[in-house]
Parts: structure tokens; C-alpha cells; sequence
């Protein structure tokens, strides 16, 4: 489990082919003191598992799924990442709750400056906006960023100067694809309430005129 607070960019030095799959090196930018073969670190949201380690650099396997499902199918070798190791009991939740299994794919569509600001507006697969809602959360390549306004089928953020500088979200251009992972207590009420409301709907569908006319409403 994760935060979302990103703990610092890392950089892709390798990726070979292993299998099916890749073996992936990525240098730090922190001392990875206290990690360990088996740990849990996020790379743009996707959690992934230690299998080498150095003092400032580990490596890990993408699996075919991983690779299919996020934008690792498209990095390459120099590529910068966000980092961030696994939540520790006790610690902090400066963020929100992020699991690191990336739910989609988005594209940016948008950067504006707004002052010393930023505006970033990034599709969303349709299968995921029901999800949404304005100042709700969002990972986004594994950055925990809340939502100022959701479209029919994309959503606005306002970023900070200090999130631009310590992310890669400062150098994404528009057409760049981000790994998203919506909130997954979001997720959660949504699948405890869908029965609910396809029920609320069927009966709002029979309320008619006809039906109010019929009972002596009208």
C-alpha cells in the first residue's frame, strides 16, 4: 500500500528482455537504506517488486500483464519514473490509499498555466469516470492529486509548483500517457451501491404521469 506522495524520480538504466517479460534497473535518487529483495516500491504508480538491490539502484521484473496494462510498454532506456516505497504501519497517510495496480491508461490533453499554477486535463477510459468526483482523489502515474473538475470524459487538476518539481509531471507534454489508479474506497461504494441504484432508476422510470394520474396524485 501506498500514499501517493512521491519519494523521489528515478531513472530507467536498463530494460531486458526476460521471458516474456523485462528485467528493469532504475537508479534512485535516495538512498534505498532499509529496503529490501521483496519490498514493494511504486514506479508511476505500479507497484512492483525488488528482486535486485544496490545502495541506489534496484531492479525488478515486468510481467506481460504489467507491461500490457500500463505505459511501461512504452519506456525506454533514460526515461525518469516516480518512486515511492510502500507504506510503513505508523506512518503518515499524506496522501490517499493507493494500491499500485493501475486501473487505466489516460493521455494528457491539456497543460495550462494558470499563474503559479498549473491546469493538466487528462482522458479518462470510460470504464473509470463513473468513479470520479470533483476534490476526490486520484493516482495519476503514482502521484496522489485530487480532482478540481470531472468532464464527460476527462478531469481537471490544478498542480502545484512544488508537485511539478519533485515528479515528472514537470516535463510531460500534451499526447504523453499516465498510469491511473482511481480511489479505491471510491470503488469499494460504488460496487456496494450499484444494485441500489439500478433499482432507484428502474422505479424513478415508473413514475410517469400515467402512474400519478392513476394513484390520485394528479
Amino acid at each position: 500500500m501506498f500514499t501517493g506522495l512521491v519519494e523521489g524520480v528515478g531513472q530507467i538504466t536498463e530494460l531486458t528482455p526476460q521471458g516474456s517479460g523485462f528485467l528493469i534497473r532504475i537508479k534512485t535518487s535516495f538512498n534505498l537504506k532499509g529496503t529490501k529483495v521483496g519490498d514493494s516500491i511504486a514506479v508511476d504508480g505500479v507497484c512492483l517488486t525488488v528482486v535486485q538491490l544496490e545502495p541506489q539502484a534496484f531492479r525488478a521484473q515486468l510481467s506481460p500483464e504489467t507491461i500490457s496494462r500500463t505505459t511501461f510498454k512504452l519506456k525506454k532506456v533514460g526515461d525518469l519514473v516516480n518512486l515511492e516505497r510502500a507504506l510503513k504501519l505508523g506512518d503518515r497517510l499524506g496522501g490517499h490509499l493507493v494500491t499500485g495496480h493501475v486501473d487505466g491508461v489516460g493521455a494528457i490533453k491539456r497543460i495550462a498555466k494558470m499563474g503559479d499554477y498549473t491546469l493538466i486535463e487528462i482522458s479518462i477510459p470510460k470504464d473509470l469516470i463513473q468513479y470520479l468526483v470533483p476534490k476526490g482523489s486520484i493516482a495519476v502515474d503514482g502521484i496522489s492529486l485530487t480532482i478540481n473538475e470531472v468532464l464527460e470524459d476527462a478531469i481537471r487538476l490544478m498542480i502545484i509548483p512544488h508537485t511539478l518539481a519533485v515528479t515528472t509531471l514537470g516535463v510531460k507534454r500534451v499526447g504523453d500517457l499516465v498510469n491511473l489508479e482511481v480511489d479505491v474506497i471510491a470503488k469499494m461504494v460504488h460496487r456496494f451501491l450499484k444494485p441500489y441504484l439500478s433499482k432507484v432508476e428502474e422505479e424513478k422510470s415508473l413514475l410517469t404521469v400515467e402512474f400519478l394520474k392513476e394513484h390520485g396524485f394528479v
